[in-house]
């Protein structure tokens, strides 16, 4: 399902979704987990994303339904929050946000930002 894209005409073609300062990527369990900050380069050697990661995947891990932790104990889905919390991320190591299902899911290389979320701040 690409809930990024309008397929309403029925035509088989797919048009991008208008966007505005009302699109949002919702902050959604299903989407942390399908979200791949955890293996991005440039978060790689951030001990402040590290510990942040294995801190929520426990609180994940003991939360029941729906539930999820505070978006700034989340080193992820920046693409829906916004930029990061951690200070020691590297901006010059290679972004892998196109390689993501939420963010092809969303069509989020149609929007501004396009990549490095965590850098720039959340899709629009």
């Amino acid at each position: 399902m690409n809930r990024g894209r309008d397929t309403s005409e029925g035509k088989g073609s797919l048009e991008p979704r208008e966007r505005g300062t009302d699109f949002e990527v919702p902050y959604a369990r299903e989407n942390i987990q399908k979200c791949m900050c955890s293996q991005c380069p440039v978060q790689a050697n951030s001990k402040c994303a590290q510990d942040k990661l294995e801190s929520s995947k426990k609180a994940m891990e003991n939360m029941s339904g729906e539930k999820v932790p505070d978006p700034k104990d989340v080193p992820g889905l920046y693409c829906s929050t916004g930029k990061a919390t951690c200070q020691d991320l590297n901006p010059d190591r290679k972004c892998i946000c196109n390689t993501c299902e939420v963010w092809k899911e969303y069509d989020l290389g149609e929007g501004k930002p396009s990549q490095y979320f965590c850098m720039n701040g959340k899709a629009t």
